[in-house]
């Protein structure tokens, strides 16, 4: 059975509305949306939380781009529920805007840079990262509307909106995606389905088959299937290129070596079953940022294995 360690985790700031896709900065801040609250904001080291941009809708993944701007996957709006003092999100909203990815800048300017994608509109960009190369994978994890939901897919795009390809369809509920150190492989994490599928890249917005049939979508790997009731939300891979995936209702960060095995269960101090994504200070560096976001906290601690250099930084 695999342990689920209580690492020791500091409060870094408390009281925000659905924290995720968190970025360490250079400055020891980290910028991160707050999905309910539908804003991009930045975390000083103090606690102090600022806002940079009002985004509408609902602003889920985030990442810094070779311009130093910040791009952000807009999923286009939850319902939101209070369960017994726990934040959840919930089906699609009355006031739902539609999918689209946002460029933000510094300061707060927002550019709308895309809302579809060979002719279809995105219902639900998610997760987000950028390759060596400049441009960005996403997925597409759709919306619930209660008695339908739609099918997700891979996507990558160029961050000046030139151009946007559906790279892997059909996907169930993709979440999490993440680039191995080298780039050379990239992985996602579907919610429900409790799984974690990898690809050969190829290059730009470009993937293969890794190993011998049998084969998921697209010819993808399965990395690992994670047993019982434990959905996935987001993912980031540590320089020891393992697979750190945010697993909701365990309410912890699971880690994945590359192979596949599940090494260990990293839980948040309080119980959440929102603890929804990690991301990592640097290569020269092993602090590590959590949204556990169910409870509105952001926590930080020394990662038990190195971190990583994203290929873009701020």
């Amino acid at each position: 059975m695999v342990r689920i360690d209580q690492l020791e985790l500091r409060e870094v700031a408390s009281g925000l509305e659905f924290p995720e896709g968190p970025i360490a900065m250079r400055d020891g801040s980290v910028v991160l949306v707050e999905i309910k609250r539908q804003t991009l904001s930045r975390v000083h080291p103090d606690g102090e939380i600022a806002v940079i941009a009002e985004l509408g809708g609902g602003p889920n993944g985030a990442a810094v781009g070779p311009d130093g701007a910040f791009y952000v996957c807009n999923n286009g709006g939850f319902e939101w529920h209070d369960r017994d003092g726990i934040t959840a999100p919930g089906h699609q909203p009355v006031d739902y805007i539609g999918g689209r990815i946002q460029r933000v800048t510094p300061d707060g300017q927002v550019t709308e840079l895309y809302t579809e994608v060979d002719g279809l509109p995105l219902n639900g960009p998610n997760d987000i990262v950028f390759d060596a190369e400049g441009g960005f994978w996403f997925t597409d994890l759709g919306k619930n509307r209660g008695r339908d939901m739609d099918v997700g897919r891979l996507c990558y795009a160029l961050p000046d909106g030139s151009s946007i390809t559906e790279v892997v369809h059909p996907l169930t509920t993709p979440n999490g995606v993440g680039l191995s150190p080298d780039g050379s492989r990239i992985y996602v994490a579907e919610t429900g389905p409790g799984r974690v599928w990898a690809w050969d890249v190829d290059g730009p917005g470009r993937v293969s088959p890794p190993g011998e049939p049998p084969r998921g979508p697209g010819g993808a790997l399965l990395l690992h299937g994670f047993a019982g009731y434990q959905l996935l939300d987001s993912l980031a891979v540590d320089g020891a290129g393992n697979v750190c995936v945010a697993t909701l209702i365990t309410g912890a960060v699971s880690i994945l070596a590359d192979d596949g095995t599940l090494l260990r269960q990293i839980a948040v101090p309080e119980p959440d079953p929102y603890v929804t994504n990690i991301c990592f200070a640097g290569a020269d560096s092993r602090t590590a940022f959590i949204t556990s976001s169910g409870l509105g906290k952001l926590y930080t601690l020394e990662w038990p294995y190195p971190g990583l250099d994203l290929a873009f930084s701020a």
